[in-house]
């Protein structure tokens, strides 16, 4: 039988991510120490830990077949993947910085300028289409030393909450793309991977559904059902099961986290009370 061959990034938060992920799946994933292939015991699967700047690469050619990898990457990269599903993890953005001393920052700042980069591509697309012409310097690591060292007018670098930057002496001016995990596919999967890919992605779609997603109850009035029923953004209609109290229910339904406070004064207001948000481990439609 064939295996699904997944490529996940050797070490770093995305591989910590990834991991989670498949294990919420129910896949076993059980490496030894600096191992860079192991099989699923429980699941039609290969796991190969890369290099994370390898990863699209290894997809186009086929020698991994899907891998959890970031957006920004693939972009960077522009190799022949196809993007399935995004994952809500590891969100970052890709954006240009300059030394926190410079007080005109706008785009035009950087006509003519040096821009240090682990994104060439990214970068110069982004100015092209902007009309500004920069001197891309290409460098693997360590991009917020550029300026400091007189290697660069300013940076282009991956972000996420902005405390290097600040550290550096820097700030970010401009952002060119926001990014996050998302699961991409070779080209070239045959049936029988398709078919493990589609029970892998059910999977994951179950477990990302409920993520932001709780289980709320909550008692209401016999006469307010109707009521508090609209008010509820629900996948389909709520659960009512009768209370020992006579003309009390129990509505039982499910909700998105971040509607839950659009509508709990709604909620409250319609007659509701004791309400009960309780996390969920999967959804499954």
């Amino acid at each position: 039988m064939s295996k699904l061959k997944i490529a996940i990034q050797k070490s770093g938060r995305l591989n910590e991510d990834s991991l989670k992920l498949l294990k919420s799946c129910g896949i076993k994933v059980d490496n030894g120490k600096d191992q860079l292939k192991v099989d699923v015991p429980n699941f039609p699967m290969e796991i190969l830990y890369l290099r994370n700047s390898d990863i699209p690469q290894y997809l186009e050619d086929g020698v991994a077949d899907i891998a959890i990898v970031g957006e920004n990457l693939l972009i960077e990269k522009r190799r022949k993947v196809e993007v399935i599903q995004k994952l809500g993890f590891s969100k970052c953005r890709v954006s240009l910085a300059v030394p926190k001393e410079v007080e005109n920052a706008d785009l035009s700042y950087f006509q003519g300028k040096k821009i240090a980069t682990s994104y060439p591509n990214t970068v110069q697309n982004f100015l092209n289409e902007k009309g500004i012409k920069s001197d891309i310097h290409t460098i693997s690591g360590s991009v917020e030393i550029a300026p400091n060292i007189g290697l660069a007018d300013g940076i282009c670098d991956i972000v996420s909450s902005g405390s290097t930057l600040f550290k550096n002496g820097l700030k970010e001016t401009e952002v060119i793309l926001k990014s996050e995990a998302v699961l991409a596919a070779s080209s070239d999967l045959n049936e029988e991977k398709q078919a493990i890919l589609d029970k892998l992605l059910f999977r994951i779609k179950a477990v990302l559904k409920a993520k932001n997603t709780k289980y709320i109850l909550l008692n209401v009035p016999n006469e307010k059902i109707e009521e508090v029923s609209r008010i509820l953004p629900v996948l389909k209609s709520p659960t009512i099961l009768p209370l020992a109290e006579e003309g009390w229910s129990s509505l039982h339904s499910v909700i998105d986290e971040e509607k839950f406070w659009e509508v709990i004064d709604e909620l409250k207001g319609a007659g509701a009370e004791g309400i009960l948000v309780v996390p969920i481990d999967k959804i499954v439609l």
